[in-house]
């Protein structure tokens, strides 16, 4: 398994931002907890037992809460700071699903499997993790979040240090996301993605929120030489001229990948055989079907 992250300093940006408390960095989980909550809530099921899996500040799992749907949410953080008197939780590694196998009817995941080494393993817990017919969903940050402060802080430091390296952690895209859902063994998996456009004053107030969201940089191959302040300040004007609106402000993409699958269950709606038609397509269609000629592929 390739190291992306360097998890112990996942976790001490993540402790930074429990620290801060910042209500108003919270607003991409504020949309993302909402969003769950409204496709949880169109559901046509009723779940006994629900888990929120690294959900910060508990938005999603109070949201959750809100539908009527759900009996009882478990919370799970990796550090017991991130609860309080009333609402304890469970604390758990990034990585690990804490729960017995089919002891859940639905696990919902928002915004923190983008920080995961294991991914893929992580999906797997979650299957074995539900019941069948159970419910998983998630929402993951996608390609495209963050590319504009991606692409300036390369060519900041390409221009002033004459090289760059990994300053913007990589985002999976949706087909990588469906694919990581079949390979757990979801059944009836769907994927979708949502762009936020975010604006800001000046690539500071950015970089204010990211880190009030824990979301500076964990990578491991990251550089440990600490950037001199003419390199922000290059970045800022690059970022100006490359990304900002007539009225001076900059534009921040956050793209969010929502996904959904379901433990199997013999229940569920399953794809026809292979030749189990009833009726040819050309029929469907109006059209008269044609043998097709033998081609043959030149050298």
């Amino acid at each position: 398994m390739e190291i992306i992250f360097d998890q112990s300093l996942v976790e001490a940006h993540r402790r930074r931002a429990l620290r801060r408390a910042d209500e108003k960095a919270a607003f991409l989980l504020d949309i993302v907890a909402q969003e769950l909550a409204d496709r949880v809530s169109v559901v046509e099921r009723h779940f006994d037992k629900a888990m929120e899996l690294h959900g910060y500040t508990g938005a999603t799992a109070r949201r959750l809460a809100e539908t009527g749907k759900i009996d009882a949410i478990e919370r799970v953080e990796t550090d017991r700071g991130f609860g309080s008197a009333d609402t304890p939780v469970t604390v758990a590694p990034l990585e690990r699903v804490p729960a017995e196998p089919e002891s859940l009817n639905l696990l919902v995941s928002p915004l923190s499997l983008h920080l995961t080494n294991d991914t893929p393993g992580v999906f797997i817990q979650a299957r074995r993790a539900l019941k069948p017919d159970g419910l998983f969903l998630a929402a993951i940050p996608g390609s495209g979040t963050l590319q504009e402060l991606r692409e300036v802080l390369l060519a900041a430091e390409a221009e002033l240090m004459g090289g760059a390296s990994p300053r913007v952690i990589p985002f999976a895209d949706v087909r990588e996301m469906g694919a990581l859902l079949q390979r757990a063994g979801f059944a009836l998996p769907v994927v979708d993605a949502e762009t936020y456009t975010v604006r800001y004053d000046s690539l500071f107030g950015l970089l204010k929120d990211l880190r009030a969201m824990g979301m500076t940089n964990p990578l491991a191959a990251r550089s440990r030489t600490p950037m001199p302040r003419r390199f922000f300040l290059k970045a800022a004007e690059i970022y100006a001229e490359r990304f900002s609106d007539p009225d001076g402000r900059i534009r921040a993409t956050f793209s969010v990948i929502y996904v959904s699958g379901w433990a199997p269950h013999e229940s569920q709606q399953k794809p026809l055989k292979p030749g189990s038609a009833k009726q040819r397509l050309s029929d469907a269609l109006g059209v008269s079907e044609q043998p097709l000629k033998d081609h043959k592929r030149g050298s």
